[in-house]
């Protein structure tokens, strides 16, 4: 009898540690199972942000690669707006130019000439240099904003050029206009001649 009681505790101990063993292997492989579906989902997830971001590139890429910007346009409608104002209010180039022809003109006048060749000599040419100088950055905002305002007939179909473009270079060209018309007014003595020397 003593022996039988041994062996059924012995057996009934073995018995629950192979249950034991048996509830820890379906919890390691469940917890295992979990785990690996966890992953798989991270993985999923990471693929299809890549897939996302992938598609966002290309999406984006076309944007990027499309034509022209119109920097260049509306440099050239501020390049000829401030043409037109140095037509209008002079430049140093000008100023410079009226000097060296005041000075000309009193190293090629004798002092014994008569005051009319004098004034024509010191004063006239000088603001005849002037009046071309001006004359000559007028015709340049003209023709820039000309240019700028042709230039989407030539670029890409369908794309319209901004508003402040057409604006500044209307008034680059708008500008150049009266700068040459006063420029020549100017440079044929029809405004602002020379006074008379009598």
């Amino acid at each position: 009898m003593p022996d039988m009681g041994t062996k059924t505790a012995d057996e009934t101990g073995a018995t629950t540690g192979a249950e034991a063993t048996t509830d820890e292997e379906k919890t390691g492989a469940t917890d295992l199972t979990k785990t690996d579906e966890v992953t798989k989902t991270e993985a999923a997830a990471e693929a299809e942000a890549g897939t996302d971001a992938d598609d966002l590139d290309e999406e984006l890429e076309p944007v990027v690669a499309e034509g022209p910007t119109g920097v260049g346009q509306g440099a050239g409608a501020v390049v000829s707006a401030a043409l037109g104002v140095v037509s209008l209010t002079g430049g140093w180039i000008s100023t410079i130019a009226a000097a060296r022809e005041t000075l000309i003109g009193q190293l090629g006048t004798s002092s014994t000439a008569n005051v009319a060749t004098q004034v024509k000599e010191v004063y006239g040419d000088a603001w005849k240099t002037t009046a071309l100088w001006a004359g000559l950055f007028a015709l340049a905002a003209l023709i820039v904003g000309a240019v700028v305002l042709a230039r989407p007939a030539f670029g890409t179909p369908g794309k319209p050029q901004a508003v402040w473009i057409k604006s500044v270079a209307w008034g680059g060209v708008a500008l150049g206009v009266i700068g040459l018309l006063l420029a020549v007014l100017k440079y044929t003595d029809f405004l602002l001649g020379l006074p008379s020397a009598s």
